[in-house]
């Protein structure tokens, strides 16, 4: 496990993961935290090992926005760089792996973003959620782009506007987040989605993901189109190939470790 400043990073099961580890600041984004964040998507995506990504938190918050000492994207502490909160949130939707949010405690304002562009949110059942910008006179302007999408104009107006809270069963309701666990059940819960995400052909992974963040912005007959062309690239594929030997011989594929 490598451990930096304010994050911990592993390897476990072809699943990466990166842990918030500043209890002490309910795992504040710091410009520091984000920044080291980012860098552990890159190299996440740059190992073939890596089959998806997780991001979680240590002690009792999953996160709770920003570090007003040391916002996201401001050099300090004699750091030679920091990277905006809206890359971060933008890589984790770019990247070719699967990302899960285990939300493993509560996670206020900015953290929100991390849960909005995630691709598959499991949380503890529990924990709270909060636009809670209002509270303090400024709006949740940057993560509205990746959180809006999920929970609409209906449950995203009432939510922004009056900062309520609304626990991880009720994160479901409204889209989300994908299912809400008891808390000791969290991990084990997101290693059933990690085994499920390698069942999968590496490259087949990766396509399907651009597949559904690609078709919602084509026209009926854009995405016939482009999705026929698609397809055909993959059924041409040496991965398909192996996966249809598979199914037809009754065996794992190549890439199912036993």
């Amino acid at each position: 496990m490598a451990t930096t400043e304010a994050t911990l990073y592993e390897i476990k099961k072809g699943a990466a993961w990166i842990t918030l580890n500043r209890p002490e600041n309910r795992n504040a984004l710091s410009a520091a935290l984000v920044t080291e964040l980012y860098d552990h998507i890159l190299e996440s995506n740059e190992n073939d090992e890596v089959r998806s990504i997780v991001i979680t938190g240590t002690g009792p918050a999953f996160c709770a926005g920003a570090d007003l000492k040391s916002p996201p994207g401001q050099i300090a502490d004699g750091a030679k760089r920091a990277v905006p909160y809206a890359d971060v949130l933008t890589a984790i939707m770019d990247s070719p792996k699967p990302v899960i949010a285990a939300i493993n405690g509560a996670a206020f304002a900015g953290g929100l973003g991390l849960v909005g562009a995630a691709d598959i949110v499991i949380t503890d059942e529990d924990v709270q959620f909060s636009f809670s910008e209002v509270r303090i006179g400024v709006i949740p302007a940057i993560i509205s782009v990746v959180c809006l999408p999920k929970l609409g104009t209906h449950h995203g107006m009432k939510l922004i506007v009056t900062g309520e809270r609304f626990n991880g069963k009720r994160a479901v309701e409204m889209n989300f987040a994908h299912r809400a666990v008891p808390g000791a059940q969290l991990v084990e819960a997101v290693q059933e989605e990690i085994d499920m995400i390698n069942l999968g052909g590496p490259i087949a992974v990766v396509e399907c993901k651009k597949l559904v963040r690609r078709v919602p912005q084509l026209s009926i007959e854009e995405g016939f189109k482009e999705t026929a062309e698609w397809s055909g690239r993959m059924f041409r594929s040496d991965e398909a190939s192996e996966g249809m030997a598979a199914f037809r011989e009754k065996r794992n594929a190549a890439w199912v470790k036993d």
